[in-house]
C-alpha cells in the first residue's frame, strides 16, 4: 500500500528546505551586522575596511586571544554579545567566556538590547555550523 504524505508535511518540508538552503547567507549577513555592532577590531584583520570585503564568515573570525584579553575591562553588555557570538565559532571557547560573564541560561541574554538579541536571534535561527 503506498500512501502519499499529507499536504501540510509537504509543505513543512518544502519551507525548512527553502530556510536551510538560504540559512548560510542570512547567517553571514547577521554576523556581520554583529562584527559592525560589537567593532570590527574584534573580528578578522580587525579593520571596518575588512569588515566591508568581508565574503564568508571566514573573513571575520572571532580575534580569540584579544577577546578573552579584554573580556575583563568591557562592560557587561558587551562581555556578553561577544561571548555569544564566540560561542557560535567555537563552543568550547565561547562557553567558557560567557561562564565567566556569568552567563547561566538564555534568559540571561535578556539583559542586551533589541538589536543584539535580534542578531543572537538570527545567528542561532540560520546557524549551520562553522
Amino acid at each position: 500500500m503506498n500512501r502519499a504524505l499529507p499536504q501540510e508535511v509537504l509543505d513543512q518540508i518544502e519551507l525548512e528546505h527553502q530556510h536551510f538552503a538560504a540559512a548560510p547567507q542570512a547567517f553571514f549577513e547577521a554576523w556581520k551586522r554583529g562584527v559592525h555592532i560589537a567593532g570590527a577590531e574584534w573580528f578578522g584583520d580587525g579593520t571596518r575596511e575588512g569588515l566591508r570585503r568581508a565574503t564568508t564568515k571566514w573573513d571575520l573570525r572571532p580575534k580569540l586571544m584579544m577577546l578573552n584579553d579584554a573580556l575583563g575591562v568591557l562592560s557587561s553588555g558587551q562581555r556578553m554579545f561577544l561571548s555569544a557570538m564566540v560561542s557560535f565559532y567555537n563552543a568550547r571557547e565561547g562557553g567558557a567566556m560567557l561562564k565567566r560573564c556569568g552567563f547561566e541560561g538564555l534568559s540571561d541574554l535578556g539583559g542586551l538590547d533589541l538589536e543584539r538579541r535580534k542578531v543572537i536571534a538570527d545567528l542561532t535561527l540560520n546557524y549551520n555550523g562553522w
